[in-house]
């Protein structure tokens, strides 16, 4: 098994006095030259390797900071933009709810009742129970306002809104006609149980006391109907309307009933 000679052997060896006129030695020193020059070389290409490996490291990790970086920041944007679009979804609710509702109340406005009367109409229609409509209005109010002031009437009126939706079944529409006047739709509704929750809605307005007040002011009057078959909607609420006031002509705090 032969060893491999080091640097510092062979220099000695090519020191050697004995050697001098050796043949083979010009052909040892011109390997011995050549292997330094390709180790010269070699270490050449290696630190040329390292110093490339070591500058794509740095590269590499700057390319990876940058890309967290990044991704954090659209990260970021994105839940800003999830936030954004929930905003927007929220007031779009909050518009399309304000769109329906009457801004003191808090009841149906009439572009909501209407939609629901379209809808009632449609499943008449499809062979469906008649809906009956009923127009209330509160009576005197014009002595409310002049009496307590407009904010006690407007508080008046929020308070009779609210009296007259509990006193109707989950699918029943109370809706602010205008003023003083609210509308009732009433979904496959005759005339006999419609009479009974209009006089059970006017029994609790009766209710009602003013704050400082012993005795009832408040009452309503009201005009009830029923949807005739295949006749234009606008019939049945005038109809209703009419029914309201003869009532209020009979002396209001009551309800008039008209069929045709």
């Amino acid at each position: 098994m032969t060893s491999r000679l080091t640097d510092q052997q062979l220099e000695q060896l090519l020191a050697d006095p004995k050697l001098r006129d050796n043949p083979l030695l010009p052909v040892l020193q011109q390997l011995v030259e050549r292997d330094k020059e390709q180790r010269e070389r070699l270490e050449r290409l290696l630190r040329i390797s390292d110093s490339s490996y070591e500058m794509a490291r740095t590269q590499t990790h700057d390319l990876l900071h940058q890309y967290d970086r990044q991704l954090r920041r659209l990260e970021k944007i994105t839940r800003i933009s999830d936030r954004y679009q929930r905003s927007l979804l929220e007031l779009n609710e909050e518009l399309k709810k304000a769109a329906l509702r009457d801004p003191l109340t808090g009841l149906a406005n009439r572009r909501l009742l209407m939609e629901r009367l379209r809808e009632e109409l449609d499943r008449c229609r499809r062979g469906r129970e008649p809906f009956s409509l009923v127009m209330l209005d509160a009576d005197h109010f014009k002595r409310i306002n002049d009496v307590f002031g407009h904010e006690t009437g407007d508080r008046v009126l929020c308070m009779m809104a609210d009296t007259i939706s509990r006193q109707l079944r989950g699918y029943d529409l109370c809706a602010r006609w205008g003023g003083e006047e609210f509308m009732l739709l009433l979904p496959e509704t005759g005339l006999e149980q419609a009479n009974g929750i209009v006089e059970r809605v006017m029994q609790a307005v009766r209710s009602l006391k003013l704050a400082g007040e012993s005795e009832t002011l408040l009452s309503i009057s009201a005009g009830l109907t029923v949807y005739l078959p295949d006749e234009d909607v606008d019939l049945t609420i005038n109809r209703a309307d009419g029914a309201l006031f003869q009532a209020k002509n009979n002396g209001r705090d009551r309800l008039q009933v008209v069929l045709r």
